[in-house]
C-alpha cells in the first residue's frame, strides 16, 4: 500500500560552520519524539555526529539521514556539513533533497560558507525557509541578518515572525499571521511553551511587518490582491497558500528566528516545513541521461507506479557494515528485489533495507518513491550511481565532482599496516568521491588527493582512528598543470626495420594552445588517404597517453589541440601501433618547442577579520601573491575576497589566527589554473626533478 506522497518532506539543514545546524537538527529530532535525552554538540554528544572526528571537532563531516514525524507528515532530515572542504557533501545532499532550512547565526549573520551553500542550493533549485538562530547570543540582531540575506545573498526573505526581546531577554516570537506570541520561559521544561497576546509595545511593529507579509504573499495571486486592495482581508489559509506558492518558486524565503540551543522557535520551523516546503511530487523531476551523459528528454517522475529509479548519494561504513544511502525517485523497492546499477551494468540483489535514525536503524521490507533509505551490503555501488529496474534501464543525471587540487604522500609505518591501509583507503574512496588515491609507480608511495588541507587532514585522522592504520605523512604537494603558448607545425616518422615485418607511420601535425578549460582536443583534416582513417584514432590515442606527462616537470598538460593534416603509410608495415608510437614520440619532440608553461591552481579566498587587523591581513595576502578583489565592512568586522595561489596558502589558518588574535576565519575553494610566474615555475621544476631523482635512488 503506497503512502501519501503529499505528506512527505525531504529536507536538508545547511549553514556555515557553527551557525547551529546540528543543534537545530537535534532539536527537531527531540520535538518529533525521536530522542529523549538530547545530546549537545559542545559536549561532543550529539546524536547526528556519531563519528569520533565529528564529536571531537564539533563539526559535521558526514551528512547523516534521519526520519521522523510531525503533524502527520513524514520528514526525512539530512544534516549536511558546513565546512568548505566538505561542500561536496552539501552538493550531493542537495541533489536528493526537495527543500531545505538555511540556518544563520543571529550575531555572525551571512558568513562566507553560507554564501557558497546558498549558491549551490540556488543552482539545484531547492526551496528553503530561513532560521536565524542564536538570538540569545550577545550581539544578535534579527533584522540585521534579514538585511544581509537581502544584500549579500540577493534573496527575498519573508519575515514570518518577530523576536520578543533579544540576547538574554529573548523569550519568544510573535507569529505575524495569527498576531499571537509564542513564549518559551519555562527554564525547567524548555519544550513547553504558551501562546498568548503579544506585548502591547510591539503593536506598531507587528502591523508594519504583517502588512509587508500580506502584500508580498498576495503577489502570488492577482484575484486575492484585487480583493485586498478593495479592503477585503485575506484568510490565513489563503495567505498560507500564497506563501507556499512563492516558496516553491523561490520568489520568497519564509524567515523565522529562535535559539535552537534554548529550544525556542524550533516548533515554528517544523510547522513551516510542513506548510511551505515542497513534497516530492512538487519538485522538478530528475532528468534521465544516456550513456554519453546527454539528457534523453525522459524524467524520473515521482510516483509509485513507474519503474524503479533511485540515486545512491552517500556510501558509509559503520559498525553494521557498508551502507548505501539512496533516494528513490520512482517506483517501489522490496527486500529481495534485483536492481541494475546502470553505471557498472551489473545487477545486485537487495538484501537488507533500513531506515536510518542517525546511527540507529529500523529494518524495512519495502520502500517507495520519495523515500530516503539505506541498503546494507551493496558491492559495487558508488556515490552518484543510478539503481533501476533491470527491465527499464536508465541513468539519472549523475553528480559532478571537482578534481582535487592538493596531494600528500602517505606511507604505512610497518608491514602489518600496509594491507590494512589498502582496505581502509578502498572504503574511503567509495565514501567520498572528491578524495582520490594513486600509487607512484617508481617509489611505490601512496598519494592521496583532496580539496584542501583540512580535507586531507581529516582523511589521515580517519585512517588512524577509524581504521587503526598509523601512517607517516609527507609535505603537501600542489597539483600543478602544464600548457603550451605557441602554435607549432611539425612532422615525425616512426620506422623500425629488423627481420620480419617492420613498423612504419609518418604524421604531419599542428599543436596549438586551446581555450582555457578546453582540455585536450584532437582533429584530423587528412584528405586523400595519406593516413588511412582507421589509424586516426591510434594517433589520437598516442597523444592522449602522453598528455598526462608534461615536458617541464611531468604534470598533466591542459588545453591544447592537435590537428593531424598529413602523413604517409606503408601498405605492409603500417599498423595502429606504429601510428600510436609515432604520436607518442611526436609529443616528446614538439611539446618542448611549443612554449611550455607551468600552471598553478588559484583559490578563491574569503577572509573575515576584525577591523583592527585589516591592514595586516591584506599585506599578508599580497605577500602570498594574492590579488585582492573586494573588501566589505560587516557589523562584526571586514570580509576580504581575493584570489591566491594554493601553494602560498599552506598553514594559512595558523598565520591568520596569529594576526587576528584568534578571531579571523577564512574559507577557500578552487577557482582556476593560471600561468605560474617564471621564478616560481623554475623553483617548482627544480624541486620536482630533485624529488624524482631521490625516488630513483631509493
Amino acid at each position: 500500500m503506497a503512502a501519501d506522497l503529499s505528506k512527505y518532506r525531504n529536507i536538508g539543514i545547511f549553514a556555515h560552520v557553527d551557525a547551529g545546524k546540528t543543534t537545530t537538527t537535534e532539536r527537531i529530532l527531540k520535538l518529533t519524539g525521536k530522542i529523549h535525552k538530547v545530546g549537545e554538540v559542545h559536549d561532543g554528544e550529539s546524536t547526528m555526529d556519531f563519528m569520533d572526528q565529528e564529536a571531537e571537532r564539533g563539526i559535521t563531516i558526514q551528512s547523516a539521514a534521519t526520519t521522523c514525524e510531525w503533524d502527520g507528515h513524514r520528514l526525512n532530515v539530512i544534516d549536511t556539513p558546513g565546512h568548505v572542504d566538505f561542500t561536496i557533501e552539501v552538493y550531493r545532499s542537495l541533489k536528493v533533497l526537495d527543500g531545505g532550512v538555511g540556518v544563520f547565526c543571529g550575531s555572525g549573520g551571512v558568513e562566507p560558507q553560507s554564501e557558497t551553500n546558498w549558491r549551490y542550493a540556488n543552482d539545484s533549485e531547492v526551496s528553503r525557509i530561513i532560521f536565524v538562530n542564536k538570538l540569545d547570543r550577545i550581539g544578535a540582531d534579527f533584522f540585521r541578518v534579514v538585511k544581509q540575506v537581502k544584500d549579500v545573498l540577493g534573496a527575498n526573505p519573508l519575515v514570518m515572525v518577530l523576536p520578543i526581546g533579544i540576547e538574554d531577554d529573548f523569550i519568544g516570537c510573535v507569529d505575524l499571521l495569527t498576531r499571537k506570541a509564542w513564549i518559551w520561559d519555562n527554564e525547567e521544561d524548555t519544550m513547553e511553551f504558551r501562546i498568548e497576546e503579544p506585548p502591547a509595545e510591539m503593536a506598531d511593529q507587528i502591523e508594519e511587518y504583517r502588512e509587508i507579509l500580506v502584500e508580498t504573499a498576495l503577489e502570488q495571486d492577482d484575484d486575492l490582491m484585487g480583493k485586498y486592495l478593495d479592503g477585503e482581508e485575506p484568510s490565513i489559509d489563503d495567505l498560507k497558500k500564497c506563501i507556499r506558492q512563492g516558496t516553491l518558486t523561490m520568489d520568497v524565503f519564509p524567515t523565522y528566528c529562535g535559539s535552537a540551543f534554548k529550544d525556542k522557535g524550533v516548533q515554528m520551523i517544523l510547522d513551516a516545513v510542513v506548510d511551505y516546503l515542497p513534497s516530492p511530487t512538487e519538485v522538478k523531476p530528475q532528468p534521465e541521461v544516456d550513456d554519453e551523459g546527454n539528457e534523453t528528454g525522459e524524467y524520473a517522475i515521482v510516483s509509485t507506479e513507474g519503474p524503479l529509479r533511485a540515486l545512491a548519494f552517500k556510501i558509509m561504513d559503520d559498525r553494521f557494515g557498508a551502507l548505501t544511502f539512496i533516494r528513490i525517485y520512482s517506483g517501489m523497492l522490496n527486500k529481495g528485489d534485483t536492481v541494475l546499477n546502470s553505471f557498472t551494468g551489473k545487477t545486485e540483489r537487495v538484501g537488507r533495507m533500513v531506515e536510518m535514525h542517525a546511527d540507529d536503524r529500523n529494518e524495512l521490507s519495502s520502500a517507495q518513491a520519495g523515500d530516503i533509505i539505506a541498503i546494507v551490503g551493496m558491492k559495487d555501488v558508488q556515490t552518484g550511481h543510478t539503481l533501476c529496474d533491470p527491465k527499464h534501464p536508465t541513468t539519472l543525471e549523475p553528480m559532478v565532482f571537482p578534481d582535487p587540487v592538493i596531494s600528500i604522500a602517505i606511507s604505512p609505518v610497518d608491514k602489518a599496516s600496509t594491507e590494512k591501509m589498502g582496505i581502509a583507503i578502498g572504503k574511503m574512496i567509495k565514501e567520498d568521491p572528491s578524495f582520490r588515491v594513486e600509487t607512484d609507480q617508481e617509489s611505490g608511495e601512496t598519494i592521496i588527493k583532496g580539496m584542501g588541507e583540512l580535507h586531507l587532514d581529516i582523511k589521515v585522522d580517519i585512517l588512524k582512528r577509524t581504521h587503526g592504520v598509523e601512517v607517516t605523512v609527507g609535505a603537501p604537494q600542489v597539483a600543478y598543470r602544464e600548457t603550451i603558448t605557441k602554435r607549432i607545425e611539425d612532422s615525425y616518422t616512426h620506422k623500425k626495420q629488423s627481420g620480419g615485418s617492420g613498423q612504419f607511420g609518418k604524421i604531419e601535425y599542428i599543436i596549438e594552445p586551446g581555450e582555457p578549460g578546453s582540455g585536450f582536443e584532437f582533429e584530423s583534416t587528412v584528405t586523400g588517404g595519406s593516413v588511412p582513417r582507421e589509424f586516426w584514432s591510434a594517433v589520437e590515442a598516442g597523444f592522449k597517453k602522453m598528455k598526462d606527462r608534461g615536458v617541464l616537470a611531468g604534470f598533466p598538460c591542459l588545453d591544447f589541440k592537435v590537428t593531424l593534416f598529413d602523413g604517409a603509410f606503408h601498405a605492409v608495415d603500417s599498423s595502429a601501433v606504429a601510428f600510436e608510437l609515432a604520436a607518442m614520440a611526436a609529443y616528446r619532440q614538439s611539446m618542448p618547442t611549443a612554449g611550455p608553461q607551468l600552471m598553478e591552481p588559484i583559490m578563491k579566498v574569503d577572509v573575515f577579520t576584525p577591523e583592527d587587523h585589516v591592514g595586516d591581513v591584506i599585506g599578508d595576502l599580497n605577500r602570498r601573491r594574492g590579488m585582492i578583489k573586494s573588501q566589505d565592512a560587516t557589523p562584526t568586522g571586514v570580509r576580504i575576497n581575493g584570489e591566491v595561489p594554493l601553494s602560498e596558502m599552506f598553514g594559512y589558518i595558523g598565520s591568520l589566527r596569529t594576526m587576528t588574535s584568534g578571531r579571523g576565519q577564512f574559507s577557500m575553494e578552487f577557482l582556476q589554473y593560471n600561468p605560474c610566474p617564471r621564478n616560481v615555475a623554475e623553483e617548482v621544476i627544480k624541486e620536482t626533478k630533485e624529488r624524482e631523482a631521490a625516488k630513483k635512488k631509493k
